[in-house]
């Protein structure tokens, strides 16, 4: 049987062509956002693989020649007449050339640690076992072979060879010991400098707060100047036996010293104490490989950074990040609900009301850098500084609310997304029958009652959509923690072991700061991109596990209240 043909006017009022049009819509967004992490996963994973090094001989035309080592890190190809306009000599016969940047590290020795080559006069590329990659704690990685271990000046093992003979591999094996040994002492260092002396400073600043409190009260009385002078004198004569444990820490990790040869030939001796590890890439197999690049992603999950956040890793980034969203959502919480409630089930639906629900909407399209300024200066300026006129008058001049921090930033994000959470709860309230309210006010129970008992919980999966859009929002938010809290680099947690343990007043890092900072405000702009990546991808799979977390919650409350929907 033949089929009639259909009418393009008829395709068309069909209503097949809409269909189409947002299939073909929906599949376009989702592989461009499949395209868009796959490219941050590739560049920022990559950033911890070690590559290898290579020695190589690069002579432009009319130019001498001279020794390259270095990593490869991007080829691009350019226009001829781009690199002759640039200063660079190319033959005239060449019309597109390829051009790769190569990571020559030894910053405080070339100035740089990049220079571009052109591949065509690159020559004699070789990958020596010998070339070694020692990442330190400042001027970023050095490359070289290496020739002398020293201790207290004088020479312990050495090596003339620049391949792996038995001369050359106990002297890298020396090399590793001592810095092992180094690595040892520098973690003893930082726990006593960083918890050991950090509690006794913060101790002695108590105890400081606490006699300036006493003289504003005009109660210092000789009793109480006594006991705090002893209890001062305790931690001084504390402070200064750990002043002495790290004078000989400090002995004891200057000890060692190497000497490498550069890529020039030139040779140079550095402290073993400046190198954080040292490997040879070109000697390594691919589970060596493998292995280094499982220590290198978890020492960017759990380490500090290094190297104005160049280097090392973001845990205090993250933890900044997940505390204030955390703080944000027991904040924005009960507050978006409570008003909700009231404007859906207490107010009178007149005017004011409608008033009121619109000006909520509209506010959840106010740039969030507006949310930012009012944050500085209602609750900074405003409410900070009464705050510490009246409860901490012992601290001033020195701010303690009065400035950004944890707290302001994380009621400014409230503050942000409520109107989500309102409209969200109130979406919510608006679709529990109302035989629901009236079966349970038949029953004897009160308003109150049945809000509490029936409809908050049949609500609750509601509230839960709402905190979950809340928290990818705040997550993602980085112009208005900037006025309110986050920093570049902070001291410390504000979580520690010292009490009150929370300190809603510390400044804090932020992912989508130091995505920022790294990004657009480091002076090494070439050694920072692939953490740009690394830390983006980090911050989509920090806010995908706080979502998770969320439609968990809110599943488990579907389920627990599904009941009260038959």
């Amino acid at each position: 049987m033949k089929m009639k043909k259909q009418s393009v006017s008829e395709w068309v009022k069909s209503g097949d062509p809409w269909v189409w049009l947002n299939a073909g819509a929906v599949a376009i967004s989702v592989i461009m956002v499949i395209g868009l992490l796959l490219l941050i996963a590739v560049r920022g994973l990559g950033h911890f693989w070690p590559a290898d090094v290579v020695e190589a001989t690069y002579e432009l035309p009319g130019d001498s020649a001279y020794n390259i080592v270095a990593e490869r890190v991007e080829s691009v190809e350019v226009p001829a007449a781009q690199l002759r306009e640039a200063g660079v000599n190319v033959e005239d016969h060449h019309d597109i050339m390829m051009r790769t940047l190569m990571k020559t590290g030894n910053r405080d020795v070339y100035g740089s640690d990049f220079r571009w080559v052109v591949d065509a006069y690159v020559t004699d590329v070789k990958r020596p076992e010998m070339l070694f990659v020692a990442e330190r704690h400042e001027w970023g990685n050095l490359y070289g072979y290496l020739k002398v271990i020293k201790e207290n000046g004088q020479v312990v093992a050495q090596t003339n060879d620049l391949t792996p003979t038995d001369s050359a591999l106990n002297t890298w094996a020396e090399f590793e010991q001592r810095i092992d040994r180094a690595t040892a002492i520098h973690d003893e260092i930082y726990e006593v400098e960083k918890h050991d002396i950090g509690k006794i400073n913060y101790a002695l600043e108590r105890l400081r707060l606490e006699q300036r409190r006493y003289e504003l009260n005009n109660s210092l009385t000789p009793a109480r100047l006594a006991d705090l002078n002893a209890e001062r004198a305790e931690y001084d004569e504390e402070y200064k036996g750990l002043q002495s444990k790290l004078a000989d820490l400090y002995q004891q990790i200057n000890r060692d010293s190497f000497i490498v040869q550069a890529m020039d030939g030139s040779e140079h001796e550095i402290q073993v104490a400046k190198v954080v590890r040292a490997y040879r890439p070109n000697a390594m197999g691919i589970f060596a490989k493998l292995g280094f690049y499982g220590a290198k992603l978890g020492e960017f999950l759990t380490a500090e950074p290094r190297e104005a956040n160049t280097e090392g890793g973001v845990f205090p980034a993250i933890f900044g990040t997940v505390m204030m969203v955390m703080l944000m959502t027991v904040i924005v919480t009960p507050f978006g609900v409570v008003a909700a409630v009231y404007l859906r089930e207490y107010a009178s639906q007149g005017v004011l009301t409608r008033t009121i629900r619109i000006a909520v909407n509209n506010l959840a399209g106010v740039p969030s850098i507006v949310y930012g300024v009012f944050g500085l200066g209602f609750f900074i300026y405003f409410l900070g500084s009464g705050i510490d006129q009246a409860f901490f008058p012992e601290a001033l001049p020195s701010p303690t609310f009065g400035t950004g921090g944890l707290m302001w930033a994380s009621i400014t994000l409230a503050l942000l997304t409520v109107p989500v959470v309102i409209v969200a709860t109130e979406e919510g309230l608006s679709r529990i029958p109302r035989n629901v309210r009236e079966g349970s006010l038949a029953l004897g129970a009160t308003k109150a009652e049945t809000l509490w008992r029936v409809i908050l919980p049949m609500c609750s999966p509601a509230i839960m959509t709402g905190v979950i859009l809340a928290v990818a929002r705040a997550a993602g938010e980085v112009a208005p923690l900037m006025l309110v809290g986050v920093v570049k680099l902070a001291p410390s947690l504000p979580l520690d072991g010292n009490y009150p343990f929370i300190h809603l007043d510390q400044k804090f890092m932020h992912l989508g700061f130091h995505i920022y900072d790294v990004g657009f405000q480091s002076p090494n702009v070439e050694a920072a991109r692939p953490l740009v990546y690394a830390t983006a991808l980090l911050l989509v799979i920090v806010i995908a596990l706080l979502n998770l977390a969320a439609v968990t919650i809110r599943n488990h409350l579907r389920e627990k209240y599904k009941s009260l929907e038959m």
